[in-house]
């Protein structure tokens, strides 16, 4: 697999480049054609704070993991978990579907006890016109990470959320 590696606010030292290389370059067991395969590898520093952010882009979907730790190779570690994590969960899940729509590019790996995160609640709501103003207050009144409405200005269902940086984003429907 090829890395990219850069630092924001960081200089990157040989022993962190080869610290990555060496970890991320283990997945390289899970994927199929990983020569043809190129990872980003993004270090930040916020406060005391090292953030490791981890894309690796596949034929059908993509594979990212964000760790924040006080220190590097600790981010690194748990990174990386993060996304083996995420591999295994993913083949898991849609290959016992058989769906063939998706081409994962997997080679073989142990299977993934799946039972840890059924869906144990649904919810049904009614989804009232508003604006995002009115949104961000409804969720923030009900605690939520997150809130469904369909905006009365573009007649289209959107999802407000709170960001890990305590802003808001928005999802918006076609």
């Amino acid at each position: 697999m090829e890395l990219v590696i850069r630092g924001d606010k960081i200089k990157i030292t040989d022993a962190m480049k080869s610290y990555i290389e060496e970890k991320i370059g283990k997945l390289d067991k899970y994927l199929e054609d990983a020569a043809n395969i190129r990872a980003t590898v993004v270090v930040k520093v916020k406060n005391h704070n090292q953030i490791v952010e981890v894309t690796i882009p596949l034929k059908s979907f993509i594979l990212r993991s964000e760790e924040s730790q006080e220190d590097f190779y600790a981010a690194v570690d748990k990174a990386l978990d993060k996304l083996e994590r995420q591999i295994r969960k993913n083949k898991t899940r849609l290959m016992s579907k058989n769906t063939k729509t998706y081409d994962f590019s997997f080679s073989e790996i142990e299977d993934y006890d799946d039972n840890e995160e059924k869906i144990i609640k649904r919810k049904k709501i009614e989804v009232k016109p508003m604006d995002e103003e009115e949104a961000i207050i409804q969720m923030e009144l009900l605690n939520h990470q997150f809130y469904m409405y369909k905006d009365s200005n573009t007649d289209s269902y959107s999802v407000v959320y709170k960001r890990k940086d305590g802003g808001y984003g928005i999802i918006e429907s076609e």
